[in-house]
């Protein structure tokens, strides 16, 4: 069984050119006691195909031929998993994110396989169920969209329809103070909208620190409110928003900076790349990478999916 841990990026691209190494590594994530299933009548009486890296169920009513990619985000790729080690890694470890046109060259494949590649891995990088955030908690939206000064002419006439966050996609973020992030889009600034999201993610009794915005007057009832006027100052001892704003600060500069041009639809895939690098900012890369393959089985994105064939059908 495989127990080396890359720790750097030139470890990995090393350690993972071995095909073999790779096939171990998936078989541990995938089944980590060590009894290889099948993923169709889930019997345990396995056979293994050394030769080509494959497994075939001993069933005599199935006799299925099967890899260790069935049943994560790899499968029915073609490329193999070194090509994918070496992306996840990258995306996992990148601070501002990795263009597919960037990973494509890194990889050898094609932008389009590379834009799909990155957007399985981030369906990885979902941050799923955890506790509640507590503490002191810091609340505030962004909106996110390109610049009417940077536009031109006939397009900021098109998509520039009004003043403000107009024609922009709006992001609600909490902050944990020295804990986890969690953002999500949002369709409006309403009380209806932002206050129960705050209500499901943060404990109550917990302190939540918001900027003036009437939408989170009501949550007085169940926590220690405490807001801060930007007319007026930003800092006010300990009650101020900076935390969640760097958060927004790193995220802006990964849209902007690095993917330029961002899909509205698409948007929540980024906060989910994002979210996940902040909240594991902590710990070293190769933690980072393990955290990411540990989140690769049982879940699957397929290309029709991605560009909404899916529900066109």
């Amino acid at each position: 069984m495989d127990t080396q841990h890359p720790t750097t990026l030139l470890e990995a691209v090393r350690h993972f050119s071995d095909k073999d190494v790779c096939h171990q590594h998936m078989v541990q994530v995938k089944w980590p006691d060590g009894k290889v299933v099948c993923p169709c009548c889930g019997s345990d009486h396995i056979g293994e195909i050394r030769s080509r890296r494959m497994f075939q169920c001993k069933v005599k009513e199935c006799r299925k031929q099967f890899s260790a990619k069935v049943g994560t985000i790899f499968e029915d790729s073609p490329l193999g998993l070194d090509r994918w080690f070496v992306a996840v890694w990258l995306i996992a470890n990148a601070k501002n994110g990795i263009s597919s046109h960037e990973l494509g060259r890194a990889l050898g494949v094609t932008q389009k396989t590379a834009w799909h590649m990155l957007h399985r891995i981030r369906l990885a990088m979902q941050t799923g169920t955890f506790r509640k955030l507590k503490g002191e908690v810091e609340v505030d939206e962004t909106a996110i969209g390109g610049k009417a000064g940077n536009m031109h002419a006939a397009v900021r006439r098109r998509r520039i329809k009004g003043t403000g966050n107009v024609g922009k996609v709006l992001v609600q973020g909490m902050l944990e103070r020295g804990g986890n992030v969690m953002c999500e889009v949002v369709p409006n600034t309403r009380r209806k909208t932002l206050d129960p999201n705050v209500r499901a993610v943060v404990e109550p009794g917990s302190t939540v620190y918001t900027d003036a915005i009437p939408s989170y007057r009501s949550l007085r009832d169940e926590y220690v409110h405490q807001v801060i006027d930007h007319a007026k100052c930003y800092v006010e001892g300990r009650v101020h928003t900076n935390g969640i704003e760097n958060f927004w600060s790193l995220l802006k500069r990964m849209l902007n900076g690095t993917y330029i041009s961002v899909r509205d639809w698409h948007l929540f895939r980024y906060l989910d790349e994002e979210a996940f690098r902040f909240n594991a900012r902590k710990t070293t890369d190769g933690n980072r990478f393990a955290e990411v393959m540990d989140s690769v089985v049982g879940r699957r994105l397929q290309y029709k999916e991605l560009i909404g064939k899916c529900a066109a059908q």
